[in-house]
Order: C-alpha cells, then structure tokens, then sequence
C-alpha cells in the first residue's frame, strides 16, 4: 500500500430497534511498522473550530484509535474485551465503554478492510450496538463513486 490513502469510514447504530448510518470519506498517510498497520487523517468537526488528529493503529484483533484536538478520546478495541475512556468534547467529558464483539481485517496490496462490532456505554448506560467499517486504499487505486 502507498503512503497516500484514501480512508472510507461507515458506522451503523442500533438503538432501541432503529439504525442509523452515517459515512465519511478522508485523505491521510498510511504505514505499515512491527507488523501493525497505521493510518493517520485529520477531520473537521461540523460546527465547531479546529480539527481532529486521527490516529489508528490495527493489529490482529485490535483496533486502537487516538484522537487529539477539538475531541480528545482513546479509544481500544480489542475483541472479547470491554475498554473505557474519557470522551472529551467541546461541550464537556464523557464516560464511554466500549465491548468489542467483532473484528475482521482484510489485507491486500492496495486495500485493507477493516469491520468492528461493538456495543457502547456512555456514562455507564449502554446506548447502541454499533459497526464500524474502515476501507483504507491506495489513492491511486481508488475507486470511489458518489
């Protein structure tokens, strides 16, 4: 895989029976170091100043996501295991739990597929079963349609 990515974030919520899903699409670095792939994006959070710096780490069954700026979170997914950490937003702190209950990675060359099932916990209330999917690909071999 090149450095230059292209990054496809889809998330699906389940709450009390209805779902939501929301996608993003990004640019951002990728590095593959001691076995483990990093990928690294910048997004603008909607209404409020400054960014947030990404950082992703994925190793097998374990996905561990840092974010810095206006969110500041550390987030571990490892399977079969419950992780918290404090949610920092503008609007003030959260508690959030995180029970990872699926990991699947693809590798190829060009592309890495990464899908994340997990339930979630904020402030000691579970609130969603949620999926994340993170397709990552070289931004020459990118083939995306709107």
């Amino acid at each position: 895989m090149t450095k230059d990515v292209l990054i496809r974030i889809s998330g699906l919520q389940a709450i009390d029976g209805e779902t939501n899903d929301v996608e993003m699409i990004f640019t951002g670095d990728y590095y593959l170091k001691n076995g483990k792939h990093y990928v690294i994006y910048e997004e603008i959070m909607e209404g409020f100043d400054g960014k947030v710096h990404n950082t992703v780490k994925i190793g097998p069954n374990l996905v561990d996501i840092k974010k810095k700026g206006v969110i500041g979170a550390h987030m571990v997914f490892e399977l079969d295991k419950k992780s918290q950490t404090r949610y920092a937003t503008p609007m003030g702190e959260l508690i959030v739990e995180i029970g990872t209950n699926r990991i699947r990675i693809e590798e190829e060359e060009h592309h890495l597929l990464v899908l994340i099932g997990y339930s979630l916990d904020i402030n000691y209330q579970h609130v969603s079963d949620n999926q994340i999917v993170m397709d990552i690909c070289s931004r020459e071999k990118a083939k995306l349609s709107l």
